[in-house]
């Protein structure tokens, strides 16, 4: 479906009742309202669901809040998660009258990027290829409270349960089967319990048009797994990670499961990331490819140079959470390490060479996590990437090293991500302006974000660990 036309006989036709109208708020989630199918119109593409904006976390005042949420004809799809027959259509937000883009929609933002991006004549499309990780539990209860606070995962495949009866009557006890930590990567049936789950959810996806690569479990214990599908251009790959998490968490909901995209929900085992792969195109004609290093065109090492010169301000829009820093730390797989190479994971930036083919050259940038709102994420290493290319940023020597085997004084000397969420709100204020160019991002969303994380931030530097009373309580 790509016109209006062609959205509302396709309803038609499948006799839908109701229209879901989603569109992304700024930390990432998808937020939506219902109309009858009678209000989905040829002119609503074109002027507008109309709707209150001052109840979206980081948007507007009571006193201005009225906002249009303008359908995407190319976006819609049979919700396969209604009782009653319901399209659903991603909508990018606009300003009441002048119907003028809203500088804090992110999805607007990445519409912006890619125009940016034309407009400096370097490539007319940017390719985006995100590996999302996740874990699947039985349960999690959480809370906090003056006087106390607690949280608890549970998976049936964890070792914390070998010790769990899991059948009752006679021959009762355990069945084994056990992932150990980091013993998550490959496992069959029995210890991988949940393939039928995620090839239901592989199906979900491509019953709505996403391309599926593979599924499988992942290195952490308790359920820890991965669903890559195609890559595409910017906005149609954030769009697809969208619907792509609220497949995962509703399939899994089904099956009395939950998903999360936490990036480190575990103690002692590996987070969940969201590698990222990039390449530009321009006419149909692949960019990246040279012969440089590992294969790579001067302007893909350029791309590189960007995104490393920036890397620790990127942090605070692709690694958003103060739980994204638990995950990025040495000896998890977590890429700390701000260099390049063709074939050591424990750098930040890797140059797959699983294939010889100038089509199949890009870049893959490692630190991100699916915490982050992909519109954001990817804008943003667009924008950094740009800057390399357009002031010829040279990457300096790539690290073929294994990083964590290296001499103190030789890693030390190898750049980090920062360690908190404080620390890259820091290196965001320092370092933004290549954000700002063909005002993609706006120093008031900018500001706003930095705001708003920061009131995280505090939120958990006030409040006691229970750890701290593990160490402390008899002091």
């Amino acid at each position: 479906m790509s016109t209006p036309k062609e959205v509302i006989a396709v309803a038609k036709k499948a006799a839908v009742r109701m229209v879901d109208v989603k569109f992304v708020d700024t930390f990432g989630s998808w937020q939506h309202f219902s109309v009858p199918m009678g209000e989905l119109t040829e002119e609503v593409f074109e002027e507008g669901f109309g709707f209150d904006g001052s109840s979206i976390r980081g948007w507007k005042s009571i006193e201005a809040s009225d906002m249009l949420a303008m359908p995407d004809p190319t976006t819609a799809f049979i919700d396969p998660f209604c009782a009653v027959p319901t399209l659903s259509i991603i909508a990018t937000i606009a300003e009441t009258g002048t119907k003028e883009a809203y500088t804090r929609d992110p999805r607007g933002i990445a519409l912006r990027a890619e125009q940016y991006l034309r407009g400096t004549g370097v490539a007319d499309t940017a390719v985006f290829g995100p590996e999302a990780e996740f874990f699947l539990f039985d349960s999690v209860r959480f809370d906090h409270r003056t006087n106390g606070c607690f949280y608890e995962v549970d998976s049936g495949e964890a070792p914390w349960n070998s010790g769990r009866d899991e059948i009752s009557g006679p021959g009762s006890g355990n069945l084994g089967y056990k992932i150990r930590h980091k013993e998550g990567y490959f496992p069959v049936a029995p210890s991988d319990t949940q393939q039928d789950l995620r090839t239901e959810m592989c199906l979900v996806m491509e019953q709505l048009g996403i391309v599926v690569e593979r599924q499988h479990h992942e290195v952490a214990t308790a359920g820890q797994a991965e669903i890559d599908f195609r890559f595409n251009t910017l906005v149609k790959t954030a769009d697809t990670m969208m619907l792509y998490k609220y497949i995962i968490k509703n399939v899994a909901r089904k099956h009395g499961k939950t998903a999360t995209f936490m990036p480190k929900p575990l103690f002692g085992d590996n987070g969940s990331g969201m590698h990222t792969h990039q390449s530009l195109w321009n006419k149909g004609k692949p960019l990246f490819a040279g012969k440089e290093y590992a294969g790579l065109s001067p302007m893909a090492l350029n791309y590189i140079g960007g995104i490393l010169k920036h890397a620790r301000a990127l942090c605070a829009l692709c690694n958003p959470t103060t739980n994204s820093y638990k995950r990025l730390v040495p000896g998890y797989e977590a890429p700390v390490n701000l260099a390049y190479s063709a074939r050591n994971r424990s750098a930040a930036i890797r140059i797959p060479t699983f294939s010889e083919s100038p089509k199949s050259k890009r870049i893959e940038y490692r630190p991100p996590d699916p915490a982050a709102n992909p519109y954001l994420a990817y804008s943003a290493l667009l924008m950094a990437g740009l800057d390399g290319i357009l002031n010829r940023i040279d990457p300096g020597e790539p690290l073929d090293k294994n990083i964590y085997d290296l001499p103190p004084e030789d890693a030390d000397r190898v750049p980090k991500v920062p360690s908190s969420l404080g620390e890259a709100l820091d290196c965001l204020e320092a370092d933004h302006e290549f954000l700002l160019r063909g005002d993609v991002f706006t120093k008031d969303f900018l500001n706003m974000w930095v705001e708003q994380k920061r009131r995280e931030q505090d939120a958990l530097r006030l409040r006691p660990h229970p750890y701290e009373f593990y160490l402390y309580y008899d002091c």
